[in-house]
Parts: C-alpha cells; structure tokens; sequence
C-alpha cells in the first residue's frame, strides 16, 4: 500500500493523510490483528461536502460515517493515546466511499487495494475542545434518518488508541503522521450500501454536517 501511495505522489497526487479500517472488535477478531489496518488519502479523490461522486461501475459501494482528526504536530511511533490527542487541532467528521469490489478474505489483497478506499467527504473542521467520543452521530439517506450511534468508540475504540497504533504501524514501515495530516479514524457505525441517485447526510451536535449526492 505505501509503495503505492508513494508512486501516486511520485506522479504527482498530493498527499492528504491516512485512513483506518477493519478496526470493528469482530474485524480484529476475524484477522486476527491487534490494531486496525491503515491506507492512505490523496488530495485527488477527497470531495467537499455537498460534491456528487459518481460510482459508475462500482462492485459494491459502500458509505461509512466516520470522524476525522486533523494533526497539529507530528506523532511518532512510540506516542501514547494522550499525547496522540494532544497532536489534534480539530475534528470533523467526514463520508468515506468504499467499494467492495472483492472478498475482505485476505489482508495483504485488502492493504493493496487501500482497503477500499474511493473517496472522502469532508464536513466543517470542530476544535479539538469539542470531545468527539460524546457525539451523537446520525446518517440520512434522501433526507430520512437510517442509522445513529450515540458511541463512536463501540466501533473504532478509543480515538488515541486509533491515532497512536495509526502511527506505529506507520513508522514499522519507515513512515509517520506529520503535522498537516487529516486521519479518518473508521467507520462508527457498520458500513451501509449505497446506489445512484441517492443523498447521503451525517451529522452530530457540535460538528458540521457533511453530505454528498451519488451519481452514474
């Protein structure tokens, strides 16, 4: 995965930050991992909030609702939870697109696939005075509520745990989270399926929301 990410910046992508996955207590269990795995975001498939993404010729789509972290200072691989939260300048959540477009039964395949990874959506940036593990996060679809979670940690765990394995497992493979980086820290809710045509909404009290329309 990084040898691909790092060919896309060769070529010219700028770099955006990280994403996490498969870090649900059932994932872990089924790989057999101790942290979720981490890929990679470019600048080039992240969307404003409100953009359409077309998913022409996807396998199986999926959304996820997540929180994003936005990194005020480098993390190295040894940081603890606390000082990973302490490198956060903001928060915000954030849409990431997904398609499935082969059997999760293989880590490695996954990894170099960037576990999925399509697009993200961004919403507006919170302080990082406002706690995200206390938001009450909720997902419409064509403007009708079909999941809520008043717990992002019962997926992804705890936010610095996320941030500090996030940058161990990068300095394993002789990178790291620098100061400027944006890290979706995994879907807070099971990922649901989506199709064109349709507008997908997540919100939470002391956040600004963030949406994005689905086209062929």
């Amino acid at each position: 995965m990084l040898d691909r990410h790092r060919s896309e910046l060769d070529r010219g992508a700028a770099h955006l930050g990280w994403k996490v996955g498969f870090g649900a207590p059932a994932a872990l269990a089924r790989f057999g991992l101790d942290r979720p795995l981490v890929g990679a975001l470019t600048a080039g498939r992240g969307l404003a909030s409100g953009a359409e993404a077309s998913v022409s010729g996807w396998t199986r789509g999926v959304i996820e609702a997540e929180l994003a972290a936005y990194l005020a200072r480098d993390i190295g691989g040894a940081a603890t939870a606390e000082e990973a939260l302490d490198a956060v300048a903001g928060w915000s959540l954030a849409i990431e697109l997904a398609d499935v477009d082969q059997p999760p039964d293989d880590v490695e395949e996954v990894l170099a696939g960037n576990i999925y990874h399509r697009h993200v959506v961004l919403g507006g940036r919170a302080p990082a005075a406002v706690d995200p593990a206390a938001a009450f996060v909720t997902v419409r679809r064509d403007g009708v509520e079909v999941a809520s979670v008043d717990d992002p940690r019962e997926l992804v765990g705890d936010l610095g745990w996320v941030l500090a394995t996030t940058a161990s497992t990068l300095a394993a493979a002789g990178d790291r989270l620098r100061s400027g980086d944006v890290v979706i820290t995994g879907s807070v809710m099971p990922p649901m399926p989506i199709a064109a045509g349709e507008t997908w909404e997540v919100t939470a009290d002391g956040f600004g929301p963030v949406e994005v329309r689905l086209v062929r």
